[in-house]
Parts: C-alpha cells; structure tokens; sequence
C-alpha cells in the first residue's frame, strides 16, 4: 500500500514542481533574451544558475521522499494495521480507506487551515538552509539560484499552487482506483445469484488478495515510458493554466520588480 500510494504522491509533486521550475526558468531566459537584443547587460539567469536551480529537484527525490515515505507507511499502519488478512472489502469501502490516508498525510483532519499544502516540505528543502553555505561566502551566482529558490518556494505556497496539486493528487488516485476496478468486476455466477446493478459494492475481497493487487499497480504509475500517468497529469487543463500563469509572472519585467 505504502509503495503505490508513494508512486501517486511524487509522481504528482515531480510532475506539478517541474512545470513550475521551467516555466520560472523560462520566465527568466525571456527576459534575458530581450534584455540582450538591447544592451549585454549581465543575465538573470545564466546557464550554470538554471543548472544549480533545477538541481534543486533532488531534495523531493531524496530527503523528501524518505521523509513522505515514513509519514504514508505510518498512515497506512494506522488505517489497516487492526484489519485481518481474511477481511474483505469492497472496491467503495477500499476508496473510503485511500481517503482516510490521504486525511492523514495531507492534515486534513487537523483544525488548522493552511494557506499551502502541507505537502510543500517534501518539495523543497527549509528556507533557512537553500545551499550549503562555502567558507568563502556566497558568489553571485549563489546569490542568483537563492533569488530563484525563494521565488519558486512563494509560488508553492500560494493556494492556486495548493489547489492545483490537490486536482491532480485526486486524479492520480482515482486512475489508481479505476485500475484495481478491473479486479473487482462480477463475475457470471456473482450476477446470477446477486442481480445488483451496484457492481462496485457487489464484489468484496479479502484484504490477502487486494495487496498484490495494490502492489502491481506501482508498475502502471511508475514504469511505463511513456507514462500514461504523467501524459494525463499534463494535459489536465488546470496545470497547463497555472503553468502558463507562473510563465508570464516571471517573463514580465514590471511583476518581477514587485
């Protein structure tokens, strides 16, 4: 459970923090490129500040990661760890479960209401620490990547931010769901004795046979290239929307000045 239900989250966070890293970066190569038709004043944006930018990455596929995979398995311990292997569910009831873990990973049952995601933690490393600070001191070009580290830790704390992530995490889930529903169709003596329309609370099965279940779905979410999970994520009109709003906030001289 803790493996496909990770494969969901950092697809979804890789995927939303990409389009927001390259559309900034984007943003700036503009603004660059303009600037130089005029005048060769210094770039925003050199190649080595985009590198040490994007670099950046790492800390959700690191330290991020560990850290998101440790809060899910407790969640999932907390939800099915009391649950016998002989104890059967239906596909609805298996949804109800799925949603009780992201409630807990997500703070959803907390009483205080962020502004972001409690998700941003595992995306970025903590503002007090941006780069390993040399003993010499911080160049330029340093200087330039915190400029653009802080910007894009704004842009993942702001609520269109939180909300897009949180479209995107329910539509990861539910392909998650609608995959397993293959396992859970009726089959010809189910119908016969049963005659229910309702298929999806009709078939119950026993937790044993749901891990392998869940367990083969990391391959559909994380191994196919190209990954139809990922193809889906991008073309989901709200993240084409945020991405070209992040692009034309940093590709316009008057917002960067603010």
């Amino acid at each position: 459970f803790t493996r496909s239900i990770v494969a969901v989250y950092s697809t979804c966070m890789l995927v939303v923090l990409l389009r927001v890293q390259l559309n900034i970066i984007g943003g700036y190569i503009y603004l660059d490129n303009a600037a130089l038709c005029k005048n060769g004043t210094t770039p925003l944006a050199p190649p080595e500040v985009q590198q040490q930018y994007l670099s950046s990455i790492q800390h959700l596929l690191g330290d991020g990661l560990t850290e998101l995979i440790t809060i899910v398995k407790q969640a999932v311990h907390k939800v099915f760890g009391s649950i016998s292997l002989k104890h059967t569910l239906s596909l609805l009831e298996l949804e109800q479960k799925l949603k009780d873990i992201r409630k807990v990973v997500e703070h959803k049952d907390s009483d205080q209401i962020a502004s972001y995601s409690p998700l941003c933690h595992y995306l970025m490393p903590d503002e007090e620490n941006p780069l390993a600070t040399q003993a010499c001191g911080l160049t330029e070009r340093d200087i330039a990547t915190i400029k653009l580290l802080n910007e894009t830790r704004d842009m993942l704390e702001s609520p269109d931010f939180s909300t897009v992530l949180s479209t995107c995490l329910n539509r990861g889930f539910s392909r998650l769901l609608d995959n397993m529903a293959e396992f859970f169709r009726p089959t010809e003596q189910d119908l016969s004795q049963n005659g229910s329309v309702n298929s999806l609370s009709s078939v119950s099965l026993p937790l044993a046979k749901i891990i392998p279940i869940i367990n083969g779905q990391i391959h559909s979410v994380c191994s196919e290239t190209p990954s139809h999970f990922v193809q889906d994520l991008l073309m989901m009109e709200q993240v084409k929307d945020f991405a070209a709003n992040v692009y034309e906030a940093f590709s316009t001289p008057q917002q960067l000045e603010k």
